[in-house]
């Protein structure tokens, strides 16, 4: 397999088309996954290209497996995969935000529990060490108790978000079918 950055091709070089697809699965082949390692391939290579640059997918095969198959078919059955991979990842971005929502009442409630703990052993206390120690006991909890959340709002969506996006530039990739020498090495 190999790229062309100039042009967004990604090159696959494959003795039979059945080395794309998943052989365990059952369904016709529009709707057949794809292999795990071509679509790692795929999606590997597809990172490496410029992100505004649009995705085209050359299938090399040997001119009489290349002569079975129709380009727009084998392009169907790449965009359904990459299609289904961007409906997981949006179930994933939903998931992970509602996790977060969940996350941020239960912080927020014991944030505010230990604020209010940390000023009632200020005042049942005094202003000892042991009441200095308790209040900052409780203010540390607090903030800990809301990191989780803090992080899913701020950093845990990005790499969904990113994912999703090179998914979908994957799904709306042309595909071609090139007749070629046959590989020799699997």
């Amino acid at each position: 397999m190999a790229t062309d950055d100039a042009n967004g091709t990604i090159a696959l070089r494959l003795r039979e088309m059945s080395q794309l697809f998943n052989t365990l699965d059952p369904y016709p082949f529009r709707d057949r996954d794809l292999a795990r390692d071509a679509e790692e391939h795929i999606t590997d290579w597809a990172e490496e290209l410029p992100k505004h640059t649009p995705i085209r997918i050359a299938v090399h095969l040997p001119p009489a497996e290349c002569a079975r198959y129709a380009a727009a078919d084998v392009g169907a059955v790449i965009a359904n995969c990459f299609d289904d991979r961007v409906r997981a990842q949006s179930k994933a971005l939903r998931d992970l935000f509602r996790d977060g929502r969940l996350t941020l009442l239960i912080g927020i409630t014991i944030l505010s529990a230990c604020l209010l703990l940390a000023v009632q052993f200020s005042l049942r206390l005094g202003e000892g060490t042991l009441s200095r120690i308790l209040q900052e006991s409780m203010v540390i909890l607090g903030w800990v108790v809301i990191w989780k959340p803090a992080e899913i709002f701020l950093y845990d969506w990005l790499p969904i978000v990113r994912r999703r996006a090179l998914y979908r530039r994957i799904a709306a990739a042309t595909v071609t079918l090139e007749p070629s020498l046959p590989v020799d090495n699997p």
